[in-house]
């Protein structure tokens, strides 16, 4: 059924946010204050999805998205927005949800917005085959949608889209290989095969490495500032290229002393900037690939760091003393009851989350709230386009 909605503001996961006879219902690609014209699509948990049929009276940050898919991929959901609007939406929602979940009331002008460039900035994707066409899936489906260049994605990136489209067509190409995973640094080119009916051959890899150059057999090097990380294919790193050196120095800033802990290390890309500004810094990770990733950065860096191959959980239950200043960047999941107890009890002075998600950040600090302040909240932009956000939260002691 159609109907006519005001939309009263977004949502975290991209959605509009109207309400009709008592009930709420969710809009994707809409704009606060706009009047539109939706579908009703299914009714979850007591929440309504409607599907946008057209715009009655627009909002003045509307603007024309340049993907021809958008609002069909599932990639990006702002498009439709322009990017000042975008920085602004997502900042009053870190702080709507932070009063809704956590009941953290904190003005959305005192969050510092952090940006970079909003189109090119994707350093890795994951692309899906199906019978000789690429692309992405669709929105709230498994439907491929065929793609030709990506605007949120790198040149290199790109590159390699106008690559695979021509060679997943060719007879070589193994039928049975469905979805892929490419990480760039402008340069070379790491392949990760996500998906396929039985093993690859080392000669698929030989042809990548034919058909698209700077193509790398194994970790990728990618330089960060002064810093060279080696980054393994199951290795996490974060894929704004145009933010990634300006990450370090947000989250540490002047913090300097003795002991500094980095939890959830990752192949330390805070880690290494760490060591240069504490006397000892201890870096906590589970994943084995990247702990071993962390260690060569660490080496190659000349800075010594003591490498945990823990999970960050179980290594700050034995923990005995605090130290001057901790990290934690956590995975989605957040640092849980487990992690957020445990510093309750060991009260380092310093403490800096970031997070990627907002929900969990807000569960966390709630729960820090018994001892620690926020001393400041910087919202940065990580993902243009799309409804995800980073936030960098420093807490002291109180």
């Amino acid at each position: 059924m159609k109907k006519i909605y005001t939309i009263e503001k977004l949502v975290y996961g991209g959605d509009g946010l109207t309400r009709s006879d008592g009930e709420v219902i969710l809009v994707p690609f809409v704009l606060p204050g706009e009047v539109v014209e939706a579908e009703t699509l299914a009714v979850r948990k007591q929440v309504q999805r409607a599907k946008p049929v057209g715009v009655v009276e627009a909002s003045t940050d509307r603007i024309e998205p340049p993907c021809p898919v958008f609002g069909r991929c599932g990639g990006c959901q702002y498009q439709h927005a322009s990017y000042s609007a975008q920085l602004r939406l997502k900042r009053d929602i870190l702080a709507e949800t932070l009063r809704r979940v956590g009941k953290i009331e904190f003005d959305p002008d005192r969050i510092a917005v952090e940006s970079g460039p909003p189109y090119s900035y994707r350093n890795r994707a994951q692309f899906h085959i199906e019978r000789g066409r690429l692309g992405y899936r669709e929105m709230n489906s498994h439907r491929l949608v065929p793609i030709e260049q990506c605007p949120v994605s790198a040149p290199k990136l790109n590159e390699v889209i106008a690559t695979l489209n021509r060679i997943v067509r060719d007879r070589r190409w193994p039928g049975f290989v469905s979805s892929l995973e490419v990480f760039t640094d402008d340069v070379q080119v790491q392949w990760n095969v996500l998906e396929t009916e039985r093993n690859v051959g080392k000669h698929f890899f030989e042809w990548l490495a034919e058909e698209v150059p700077g193509s790398v057999g194994g970790p990728l090097d990618y330089f960060v500032n002064e810093d060279c990380f080696r980054v393994s294919g199951s290795s996490f790193f974060q894929i704004n290229r145009f933010l990634l050196p300006r990450l370090a120095s947000l989250a540490i800033g002047d913090f300097r002393g003795g002991t500094a802990w980095d939890l959830y290390a990752g192949v330390g890309l805070f880690s290494l900037p760490l060591a240069r500004n504490f006397e000892r810094v201890v870096a906590v990770e589970s994943g084995r690939s990247a702990a071993s990733d962390l260690k060569w950065n660490a080496e190659g860096a000349g800075v010594q760091i003591e490498i945990a191959p823990e999970n960050a959980e179980e290594w700050l239950v034995k923990a005995e003393t605090a130290p001057d200043f901790v990290l934690a960047d956590p995975p989605r999941a957040g640092l849980g009851k487990t992690a957020v107890s445990r510093l309750l009890e060991l009260r380092p002075v310093d403490l800096v989350v970031v997070a990627c998600d907002p929900a969990t950040l807000a569960r966390d600090l709630a729960g820090l709230a018994a001892a620690y302040s926020i001393e400041r909240l910087t919202m940065v932009d990580l993902f243009p386009q799309t409804f995800h956000l980073e936030t960098i939260a420093h807490l002291r002691l109180r």
